[in-house]
């Protein structure tokens, strides 16, 4: 171990169950005070890593050393005590509690037998000014915009003694303004001598914050380097073993008639508020329509109501022309739509069944896979075979179970079986969340092509890079409202799109009224 090395991780070899190698005989380490890059496509074995360090997962060789002293770890309290800390990306905070009671959870100040809530907020209040994380205390978790309830993630890491923290695609949901005050943060605590690893599958970010970056790539690592010696495309290499096109490549669109036309449409949440209210707008064929804004703003129910997962209050959806209000989710894909939702392993595939049976369900019922008795195994077979090739799925065989896939390979079969069903509206709901730039070069060039075909895409992204590169126009949901129009996505900047997103500025009904055609 070399004298500047706070931690180091040596020959970690895991092996899951099924027999994949998720990590091969890995060396990785990082230094006091230094904010540490790890990337890699899905299936990398970056996320293995990082829960074998954590006490998540247990290697089947290897061993960790911690200032020069082997450690052994073998859950997240035995990583805690050792000043490791993890902030997942799916927040692990307890809604209806406030931020002081969750900072304090399972560690809370006892006056008698009862929470010292005075002393739970005094707490968060120093903890945040230390650190230049401020936090309301009183404030319910759930009234906490995500940004501050990322902070307060980092925040409980470093209230149970975390020197070192590791960090999940900690932007995946931010907006601009919210990813340049984490980065402030993280600079600050790198200041005072914290330990950093940050997960991205966002290169510029790496470039941008990091002081040294590991790549990997089917479990073992390639190298790690100082930021300032590597460029995106260098890494991006690295990590998938070939030159991939970061930028995306299209042609000006050309919009004819409208396919998706939505009419002052307003949708309940669960609570029975107005997440989506009164929104109007249309999709034409051959167009990218991209949707920003801060999650929460009404995206998610807006979706379900489009592709029949939920209903709506009032108003009205209409599919070329035919209204499609009320209609199950069947005969909504009969008429033309087809989904890659948000969350893959939810809504979009079958876990447990095989790759095979997930690329024909869209249409398993048709005379295409069944005849009059029994399922055509060869149709059903040629079928998937096709759409492994064409979609370049990495699977053992046709017959492996989807849930054992990596990532970005769940969502080729995903994109494979709904694009290939040749749709006349596309909705992409975060189509390239977490999945890596193989992955998502692939899926943006997909969506592409298909416009240029003819097809009318509607593209949900929390990811401003993306709406920004991939769409023709876009919109801003605001308050499940539209606060605005851009006809042109090029005529935008990330800052102004972003003010927009927090509702910071906002255009006039009639700005916003051009996003309706006839």
């Amino acid at each position: 171990m070399r004298m500047d090395e706070l931690l180091r991780m040596e020959g970690i070899t895991k092996v899951y169950p099924n027999g994949i190698v998720a990590n091969k005989n890995v060396d990785f380490s990082v230094k006091a005070g230094e904010i540490h890059g790890l990337v890699g496509e899905n299936g990398a074995g970056k996320s293995t890593l990082m829960k074998i360090l954590f006490g998540l997962n247990k290697a089947e060789k290897g061993r960790i050393l911690l200032e020069g002293k082997e450690i052994r770890i073998d859950s997240p309290y035995a990583a805690i005590g050792h000043g490791i800390g993890m902030v997942h990306q799916h927040f692990m905070l307890v809604p209806s509690l406030t931020a002081a009671e969750n900072l304090v959870m399972g560690l809370e100040p006892r006056k008698g037998i009862y929470l010292d809530i005075a002393a739970a907020i005094r707490t968060t209040e120093e903890l945040g000014r230390k650190y230049g994380l401020v936090v309301d205390p009183r404030a319910a978790v759930r009234d906490l915009p995500v940004g501050i309830k990322q902070r307060l993630e980092i925040l409980k890491a470093l209230f149970r003694g975390a020197r070192i923290l590791i960090l999940d695609e900690p932007t995946a949901v931010l907006t601009p303004q919210e990813t340049e005050e984490l980065f402030v943060q993280l600079k600050l605590l790198r200041q005072a001598g914290n330990t950093i690893v940050f997960i991205s599958h966002k290169l510029n970010e790496i470039k941008e914050l990091c002081d040294r970056v590991t790549i990997m790539r089917s479990g073992a690592v390639q190298g790690t380097f100082a930021v300032s010696k590597v460029d995106e495309k260098d890494i991006s290499r690295l990590m998938v073993g070939r030159d991939v096109i970061l930028e995306v490549q299209k042609t000006a669109a050309r919009p004819m008639g409208t396919v998706l036309k939505v009419n002052d449409l307003v949708v309940l949440d669960r609570f029975g508020k107005r997440a989506v209210n009164g929104a109007s707008f249309s999709v034409r064929k051959g167009e990218i329509l991209g949707i920003a804004g801060v999650e929460g703003n009404g995206q998610r129910e807006l979706v379900e109501a489009i592709t029949g997962l939920g209903t709506f209050a009032s108003g009205d959806l209409e599919v070329n022309g035919r209204s499609v209000a009320g209609m199950s989710i069947r005969k909504i894909r009969d008429a033309g739509v087809c989904h890659v939702p948000e969350d893959r392993m939810t809504d979009g595939c079958a876990a447990t069944l095989g790759v095979e049976a997930n690329l024909m369900s869209y249409n398993h019922d048709s005379v295409q896979f069944t005849g009059p008795v029994f399922l055509k195994g060869k149709a059903i077979r040629a079928n998937s075979d096709r759409l492994i090739a064409e979609y370049n799925v990495k699977c053992s065989s046709p017959e492996q179970e989807v849930g054992m896939l990596s990532g970005g390979n769940i969502q080729k079969v995903v994109v494979a079986r709904e694009f290939s069903s040749a749709p006349s509206l596309i909705v992409a709901d975060q189509p390239t969340r977490g999945i890596d730039v193989g992955a998502t070069e692939f899926i943006r060039a997909r969506l592409v092509e298909l416009r240029d075909e003819g097809a009318a895409v509607l593209l949900v992204s929390a990811d401003l890079n993306e709406v920004m590169e991939l769409s023709d126009s876009l919109i801003v949901m605001y308050g499940g409202k539209i606060g605005a129009y851009v006809p042109d996505a090029k005529s935008v900047g990330e800052e102004e799109l972003g003010l927009f997103m927090l509702g910071l500025k906002k255009q006039s009904p009639e700005e916003i009224a051009r996003v309706v055609h006839d």
